[in-house]
C-alpha cells in the first residue's frame, strides 16, 4: 500500500521550513521535497544576509531572541522602538496609495510572536552590528528598524531551521522535482513528480518561490527588459508551484509588475556565481550608493541616492538601474567613506576601479561618457551644503544636486582621492505577484473559495508587496505565513 502523508511540503527555504515544523508540532507526518540537490537546497534564503524585520515596543523585547544576550556590546545599543504603527508606515511608502493588505496586516501582528515562536525552536539572532549600526557618542546607535539577522545570517538561518524540522520527526527529499497536483473531488491527494512518481498526501504546502528565474514568465509578467536581468537567488524558483495551482483555478494575486531587485555586481553571474561558497554569494549586492552617487553610463545621475536610508530604497533603485543605458550604473566613492563601504565592497570577487583622480577614474570606467560624468560631479560638488557632522543614523538633510536630480541626504563632496567606481546592475530577487490566500494560509480559487488540502507561504504568496520593499520583510514573511501554512494544513 502506498504510503499516506499527512503534508507534503513543495521547497525547502524559510518558509518551507516554518511550515515543516509548525506541522510536526500538530503531529503531522510531514515530507518535505526539494527538486535541488543537498548543497542547493535552501531556496533564496541563503542567499540571504537573515535579517528580519519585526515590530518590537523596547530593547528588552530583543533579549529572548538573541543568541548571545551577554554580549558587552548590548549595554551600549541603542536599539530603539519598531512599533507595529512603524512597520505599517514603512510597508504604506511603497503601497502607491492603496491601504495595507490584509496579507501586509497579518505580516505585521504576527511578526514579533512569530520570531519569539522561532527562538523557541532553536533559531536564534544577532544585532546587526556592521550593517545597521554606527557609533554615535559612545553609543551604538541602530537605524532603519532593521535590528536582528538569523545567526551566520541566511545560511544559518537555513540550518537552524532545518534542524528543527528534523528534531520533530520531518523528512526532507533532495533531487525530488515537483510537477503537479493532484486531486480527487476537488480534494488534493498528493503531487506528481517530474519523474512520473506520484506522492499521496492529505494537504499540501506550496512553498516554492515564484518565477524570478524563469526568464519567459519575467518577459510575460514584468516586461522584456527583465529578460536579461541577473538573477541574485536560487535558479529553482520557475514557477512551478504558481503553474500547478493556476492549472487548477487558483487565483492570480498581488502586483505582478513587481518585483524585489537590488544593486549588484555588473560582473556577477547568474544566481550569485555558484563557484563560490552560499555564505558569499549575497556579497554581490551593492548597497551603500547613500555614501555615494551613481552615474548611467551617459555621465548623469537619474536618482536621489539619499532619499531615505537604504533599507527602503534598494529594492526600487536595483529596478531602476535596469531602465538606463546598458541596464548599468556606476557607484561612485571617495577615500572619505570608504572605511564605511559594507565588506561586499572588499570581498575577493567584487570589481571596481580605483585611481587617484577623477578624471583618471572615469577614463577607466569602460562605457561611461567620462566628459559628462565629470562634469556632473564637478556640478554636484558645487552644490554641496557645508558639512559639519556626517551622521549617517539619521536623515540629515545635507543636500547637492547636478544633472537636474537631487540628493536629499548625506551628501558630501567627492574631492578626497583615491577615488573608486564600481559597476552595477539590478539583480532580481524574488516577485511580488503569486497566489491569493486566506488568513489560514489556504490557496483561493477565483471565486475566493479555498481549494481543499491546498495551502501556501512564502515568496509565491501575492499581495505582500507592492511597489517597494521594506528591507528583511520578506524573511519575515515567509516565516509567518509558513507558520500558518503548517498549523493549517496539519489541522486539515
Amino acid at each position: 500500500m502506498d504510503e499516506i502523508w499527512d503534508v507534503i511540503i513543495v521547497g525547502s527555504g524559510n518558509a518551507a521550513l516554518c511550515a515543516g515544523i509548525a506541522a510536526c508540532e500538530k503531529g503531522a507526518k510531514v515530507l518535505m521535497i526539494e527538486k535541488a540537490s543537498e548543497d542547493m537546497a535552501g531556496g533564496n534564503t541563503k542567499y540571504t544576509a537573515g535579517a528580519m524585520r519585526f515590530a518590537y515596543e523596547t530593547s528588552d523585547d530583543l533579549l529572548p531572541l538573541l543568541a548571545t544576550p551577554e554580549d558587552p556590546r548590548i549595554l551600549r545599543a541603542d536599539f530603539g522602538r519598531y512599533t507595529q504603527q512603524s512597520f505599517s508606515s514603512d510597508l504604506l511608502k511603497f503601497n502607491d496609495k492603496e491601504p495595507l493588505s490584509a496579507e501586509q496586516k497579518t505580516l505585521v501582528s504576527k511578526s514579533y510572536s512569530t520570531l519569539l515562536w522561532l527562538a523557541s525552536h532553536g533559531v536564534t539572532f544577532d544585532p546587526i552590528w556592521s550593517r545597521q549600526s554606527f557609533e554615535k557618542a559612545g553609543k551604538i546607535v541602530f537605524w532603519g528598524g532593521l535590528t536582528l539577522a538569523a545567526e551566520n545570517e541566511g545560511v544559518g538561518l537555513f540550518n537552524m531551521e532545518l534542524r528543527a524540522f528534523k528534531s520533530l520527526g520531518g523528512e526532507i527529499r533532495y533531487r525530488t522535482e515537483f510537477k503537479s497536483l493532484n486531486t480527487s473531488n476537488d480534494i488534493i491527494t498528493g503531487v506528481t513528480l517530474t519523474s512520473g512518481e506520484e506522492l499521496k498526501s492529505k494537504a499540501i504546502i506550496l512553498a516554492c518561490g515564484g518565477f524570478e528565474s524563469n526568464a519567459t514568465l519575467r518577459s510575460k509578467f514584468l516586461g522584456l527588459e527583465w529578460a536579461s536581468a541577473k538573477v541574485r537567488g536560487t535558479p529553482n524558483n520557475t514557477g512551478d508551484g504558481l503553474i500547478a495551482a493556476w492549472d487548477l483555478g487558483a487565483q492570480r494575486y498581488g502586483r505582478f509588475s513587481g518585483c524585489h531587485a537590488t544593486p549588484m555586481d555588473y560582473f556577477m553571474k547568474d544566481y550569485g556565481n555558484l563557484s563560490i561558497p552560499h555564505g558569499e554569494r549575497k556579497n554581490y549586492r551593492k548597497i551603500c550608493y547613500f555614501l555615494g552617487v551613481m552615474l548611467n553610463e551617459n555621465g548623469l545621475r537619474f536618482l536621489d541616492e539619499g532619499v531615505d536610508f537604504r533599507n527602503y530604497t534598494y529594492a526600487q533603485f536595483g529596478q531602476a538601474i535596469l531602465k538606463e543605458p546598458g541596464k548599468r550604473a556606476w557607484q561612485i566613492f571617495d577615500s572619505k567613506v570608504f572605511d564605511l563601504l559594507y565588506s561586499e565592497y572588499e570581498f575577493s570577487d567584487a570589481h571596481y576601479e580605483e585611481a587617484d583622480s577623477l578624471a583618471e577614474l572615469f577614463q577607466k570606467c569602460d562605457g561611461l561618457d567620462s566628459l559628462t560624468a565629470m562634469k556632473t560631479l564637478q556640478e554636484f560638488n558645487r552644490n554641496v551644503a557645508k558639512v559639519i557632522n556626517f551622521d549617517p543614523t539619521v536623515l540629515d538633510g545635507l543636500s547637492s544636486h547636478s544633472s537636474g536630480v537631487n540628493k536629499s541626504n548625506w551628501a558630501q563632496k567627492i574631492d578626497t582621492g583615491p577615488f573608486r567606481a564600481y559597476p552595477v546592475t539590478g539583480g532580481i530577487t524574488f516577485t511580488y505577484g503569486g497566489l491569493k490566500v486566506s488568513q489560514k494560509a489556504e490557496v483561493l480559487d477565483t471565486q475566493d473559495k479555498p481549494i481543499k488540502g491546498l495551502f501556501a507561504c512564502g515568496e509565491i504568496v501575492g499581495g505582500v508587496f507592492y511597489g517597494g520593499y521594506p528591507g528583511g520583510s520578506g524573511l519575515t514573511s515567509g516565516a509567518v505565513f509558513g507558520r500558518l501554512a503548517g498549523s493549517s494544513a496539519a489541522n486539515f
